[in-house]
């Protein structure tokens, strides 16, 4: 895969159209459920109507009767699973179908295989199963189990806040619901096992860590599983880590010895691959009369399963955000009967951040103070929660810079004083964070007697452009044109690469990157100082540079050189080969020793429509601290679908469980209401274009997350400014905006 050179532009930096684009638009693009082979089976789970109980009796006898039935597997005949380890994880610790004991509704029960789709689906219809049913716990009103644990703490908040005056404290409770991630394409697994190995074709974030898993799930030395993942239709999180049909997928391809395909349906997506869980977040400011806070404080519970303890780090930010002497983050679960959770775009962060930032807009409001000023008055010198400097931070700058290109100054204080063309208009800001790491990699970059290169690992490209970017790194180090640039990533028979989660593909893939394709023009350079056949010969590889894809005397001209495959082919020389290894920013001597993160200030407008109650975000500005962005276009994509989905966060998301059953409520497309084009706000993305040297050579940051980081609290302050009506628990609902005094 080749990306069209464009060399008006800086190929670090520039904005460029993605290698994939085409194929995706013109259908080309295989994706994982469109891997078919002959002899081809297909399998359906059949999934518990219960939320907690256990199953008496599971009847497959009908079922497996059925047309084109190939086995009904259950706990019975399945085959042997293992337990992984504590630090690892998958959907949930206990293998699948390990016991009888229901924990959430849709549970995988048993999974029919059949000849095709639809015999599957006919057929898993006939497993009946009878329960020992109990009443299930799926409340939204959160109350902790057992003693809250501290995640960070300095200084003494409680005292402070004490001390702290009414007029200038605040104490407040934000809620956000759970949400379920819905990427377009549903969850797919196709395996095919040759009677010792396994290729596992699957819809996955991190092929490395899919293969790692499933070996260790089946018993397998990881030499034995090879996954494979060409193109992804978006993730957000919920394809980070392994679920369990990925498991019964390959156990029946093994059991059967054909492969066998394995789609979710968007009803399982809502109920079996995790969400974002939902929070209740106290929030205690006190401050100065001027705005300076003297006391924070987040005491935060959120849902977790019974089956699994996963932590939605809601105090992820709070820490090093704003400057306060005393301040005091705590956590606590409320266990539910429902599915485990898991990461969705920002987690964590995003949901502590719609309660600080929300929390902070009320003080502001509270105090008669600008809200922007408070932020920039309460801007740290350090991160006071770890007593270090920070690596690279401008959360000012996108502040200040957000607030001119917002016109931010003609802002009206009252509530509801802003109208335009009959509306009411609403303003809101808000900051955000999200942290940046680098993860190991391992990189082969290879120059070409046909003068072309290629760079090859064992990453995948999510739809956020890692194959464009790849191919971007290579051209940077060696000046060779990005279309002679071939990317060859999705396979773990490649060097192992990072996942593509966590804003931390691209910051870990440059350095290795950069020293794989340095270490193949070292080999380059090697060849035209030794082969006979070359212009370059007797001279020493030290003396030669390399630029432009040209070889060349240092202190002549790089274009009076000599092309770099006019050195290999005379020489016989087919491929020259640099390989590239870095590990993750823990291992870093100064790791300890700064703090790393980007930084970012969303300014939102609302209009408001009093006598409809109709409420719209009509413009978003974004200035982002996201280090040295290496592709414009992608990175500003990348942004634009955050606040997309931030919006959805505010205005729309919300999954409901039903009481007695345990289900899901909305479990369709059509009853979770999502974020539209219609919906879509205009959007100005500015990024500051600082290198973080501290992460990489490039000074590059991910950017996947730091976009959604603060939009419902923007969205949440603006509804504030334009109607008065205050909402705390997310999404905005119609009832809250109903109570607003506002009118034309």
């Amino acid at each position: 895969m080749q990306l069209v050179s464009n060399k008006t532009q800086p190929v670090i930096g520039g904005d460029f159209t993605r290698i994939d684009g085409p194929l995706k638009v013109s259908g080309a693009a295989t994706y994982t459920s469109d891997f078919n082979f002959p002899g081809m089976l297909y399998a359906v789970p059949v999934c518990a109507t219960i939320a907690k109980g256990r199953i008496d009796q599971l009847e497959t006898a009908a079922a497996s009767k059925m047309p084109g039935v190939r086995a009904v597997f259950t706990r019975e005949n399945i085959g042997k699973f293992f337990r992984i380890g504590f630090g690892p994880r998958i959907d949930e610790r206990r293998p699948p179908l390990d016991d009888d004991i229901i924990s959430y509704y849709g549970q995988y029960i048993a999974v029919v295989v059949a000849d095709t789709f639809e015999q599957a689906t006919a057929a898993s219809s006939a497993v009946k199963a009878r329960y020992a049913q109990s009443q299930p716990d799926v409340r939204t009103q959160m109350s902790a189990d057992g003693t809250p644990s501290v995640d960070t703490q300095r200084g003494d908040a409680q005292a402070a806040f004490a001390a702290a005056s009414d007029a200038l404290k605040l104490d407040q409770v934000y809620t956000t619901p759970i949400e379920t991630h819905n990427p377009i394409e549903l969850h797919a697994t196709v395996a095919v096992f040759d009677g010792t190995s396994y290729t596992l074709y699957e819809t996955t974030q991190s092929i490395v860590y899919q293969r790692q898993m499933m070996a260790q799930m089946l018993g397998v030395p990881e030499d034995q599983v090879r996954v494979i993942m060409k193109y992804l239709g978006s993730g957000f999180g919920g394809k980070l880590f392994p679920w369990s049909h990925s498991l019964l997928t390959a156990a029946a391809a093994r059991n059967l010895r054909r492969p066998v395909k394995l789609v979710l349906t968007r009803e399982m997506m809502f109920q079996n691959v995790g969400h974002r869980p939902n929070t209740e977040q106290r929030i205690r400011l006190s401050a100065t009369p001027d705005g300076r806070l003297t006391s924070l404080q987040q005491h935060y519970v959120h849902q977790t399963a019974r089956l699994d303890t996963r932590k939605e780090n809601c105090g992820e930010a709070t820490g090093y955000l704003y400057s306060s002497p005393n301040l005091q983050v705590t956590a606590a679960y409320a266990r539910r009967d429902i599915a485990p959770s898991t990461s969705m775009r920002g987690p964590g962060a995003v949901p502590g951040l719609f309660a600080v930032e929300s929390a902070v807009d009320e003080l502001a409001i509270k105090l008669n103070i600008d809200p922007v000023q408070l932020r920039l008055v309460n801007e740290p010198a350090i991160d006071e929660s770890l007593n270090v400097p920070f690596s690279s931070r401008h959360l000012k700058e996108c502040l200040t810079r957000g607030a001119a290109q917002f016109g931010w100054a003609a802002r009206k204080t009252p509530v509801g004083s802003m109208r335009r063309d009959g509306m009411v208009i609403g303003w809101g800001v808000a900051a955000g964070s999200w942290q940046a790491q680098r993860s190991a990699a391992e990189v082969i970059v290879e120059l070409h007697a046909d003068a072309t290169a290629r760079v090859l690992t064992a990453t995948q490209d999510i739809g956020t452009g890692t194959y464009t970017v790849l191919a971007q790194m290579v051209a940077n180090v060696t000046g060779i044109a990005l279309d002679k640039i071939s990317v060859v990533i999705g396979d773990t028979r490649l060097p192992p690469g990072p996942m593509s989660g966590g804003s931390r593909a691209t910051a870990s893939l440059v350095p290795a990157v950069m020293q794989a394709a340095q270490a193949a023009v070292q080999h380059l350079l090697l060849t035209a100082a030794e082969a006979g056949s070359s212009p370059f010969n007797g001279q020493k590889a030290d003396a030669l540079g390399f630029e432009q894809g040209m070889v060349y005397r240092k202190g002549t001209s790089p274009g009076a050189g000599v092309p770099f495959e006019r050195i290999l082919a005379p020489a016989g020389v087919n491929t020259v080969v640099g390989r590239g290894r870095s590990g993750p920013n823990q291992d870093d001597p100064d790791a300890k020793h700064v703090s790393v993160h980007s930084y970012c200030a969303h300014f939102v407008e609302v209009t408001w429509q009093p006598e409809t109650a109709r409420l719209r975000v009509s413009r978003v500005v974004s200035v982002i601290d996201g280090g040295k962005i290496i592709n414009a276009r992608t990175a500003r994509n990348q942004i634009e679908g955050a606040v997309v989905m931030g919006v959805g966060m505010a205005l729309f998301e919300e999954t409901n469980y039903d009481s007695r059953s345990g289900a899901p409520i909305n479990r369709s497309l059509a009853d979770y209401v999502m974020t539209t084009h219609a919906d879509a706000p205009k959007i100005d993305v500015t990024f500051l274009d600082y290198p973080d040297l501290a992460l990489n050579p490039l000074g590059a940051r991910g950017v996947g997350e730091i976009g959604i980081a603060g939009i419902a609290p923007a969205i949440a302050n603006a509804v504030y400014h334009a109607t008065g009506v205050r909402v705390r628990n997310l999404p905005v609902r119609l009832e809250d905006l109903l109570t607003a005094q506002v009118s034309l």
